[in-house]
């Protein structure tokens, strides 16, 4: 398989603290979405580049998973993961310093060292995990 590039684009207007900027996915899937001080920093709706890290990371680790559990001959019925993106402060700016996964799983047959393995092993190869350069953890439940 061939390499594949994904796009989006970020529109600003205005300064750092009252500026307002809107998101574009070439999917559409964001279409002049805000975001924003308030929507990264407050609760005003919008997104923020945390919460798209987090959905990402979350969406990747649970297509990875499923990819090696099916190699190792297990089929989930169900894979529920969240991610909580960190941000705090480093010097004048700011930094991702953690990115936790949270995974509730249901995979018929698999005993808890073969999960434990499979999942430890999805969390590193997946794309995204291997993108961040914070603290990647994971902690899962096994019905």
């Amino acid at each position: 398989m061939a390499g594949i590039t994904r796009t989006a684009q970020a529109e600003w207007q205005g300064t750092g603290r009252e500026g307002k900027g809107a998101l574009t996915t070439k999917s559409g899937v964001l279409s002049a979405t805000p975001y924003g001080l308030n929507t990264r920093f407050g609760d005003q709706k919008g997104t923020n580049p945390e919460e798209l890290i987090a959905a990402a990371h979350a969406g990747c680790f649970a297509m990875a998973l499923a990819f090696a559990l099916q190699s190792a001959g297990f089929t989930p019925t169900r894979l529920g993961v969240s991610a909580a993106v960190t941000l705090e402060p480093e010097g004048a700016g700011f930094k991702i310093s953690k990115s936790a996964l949270k995974l509730e799983a249901n995979v018929p047959g698999v005993s808890r060292d073969q999960f434990h393995n499979i999942a430890e092993g999805a969390k590193a190869g997946c794309p995204v995990s291997k993108l961040l350069k914070a603290e990647i953890t994971l902690d899962w439940r096994l019905d």
